[in-house]
């Protein structure tokens, strides 16, 4: 892709990028070709090749923006319940997420954060912005992997069901269920470590 911030190129990017969004709505992603986004642009295919390489080119800028848009909604985890951010985040880009699911892309979405938000946990922690308790001295090299699979699999079945459940019930389960598992995790090691006490 053609990082230039000419306001022209910027503006043909955009076009270029919502015209692929218009086609999928038509289309499944597979049959689109760089002729239809073009013509869908009401650009010429060599204004096209300026600014990207393909259409999985095209692909690739609507997907970064979306995950520079999700990380930037981060920084109200100190204030917020992670999860409320999260769901707030996904009715806000309703279409676009139901989109992706509809052309079975949701999984490129997850590919896209668990890249990037591990670096964005280091930045917010730098700025002092992540809470101690929430991880502790705990190596994050799988915790976060692990949280943003959990979170955005679950995000993925509500997006599948048409976003109709309501997330403050989703996400009010899903608080009491971590709980639960936390006492439960503390009573198992607990019992482990009177058991090793006994041997």
């Amino acid at each position: 892709m053609n990082d230039s911030t000419n306001p022209s190129a910027v503006r043909s990017k955009t076009e270029i990028c919502e015209a692929l969004l218009r086609l999928m709505e038509k289309h499944p992603y597979e049959e689109i070709t760089v002729k239809q986004i073009a013509l869908e642009a009401k650009l010429v295919r060599k204004t096209f090749y300026r600014n990207f390489d393909s259409k999985e080119d095209v692909l690739e800028a609507i997907l970064d923006i979306l995950v520079t848009e999700y990380k930037n909604h981060l920084i109200m985890f100190n204030r917020v319940m992670p999860v409320d951010i999260i769901f707030k985040f996904c009715i806000d880009r309703k279409h676009l997420l139901l989109l992706f699911d509809k052309n079975d892309m949701m999984y490129r979405i997850l590919q896209k954060l668990n890249n990037a938000l591990p670096e964005k946990h280091e930045e917010l922690k730098a700025l002092g912005m992540v809470p101690q308790e929430l991880f502790g001295e705990l190596d994050t090299t799988y915790l976060i992997p692990m949280n943003i699979g959990g979170i955005w699999n679950i995000i993925c079945m509500w997006v599948h069901g048409g976003m109709k459940d309501d997330p403050k019930k989703i996400s009010a389960d899903l608080t009491e269920y971590i709980i639960m598992m936390g006492e439960y995790a503390k009573k198992m090691k607990a019992q482990g470590a009177a058991k090793r006490l006994s041997e």
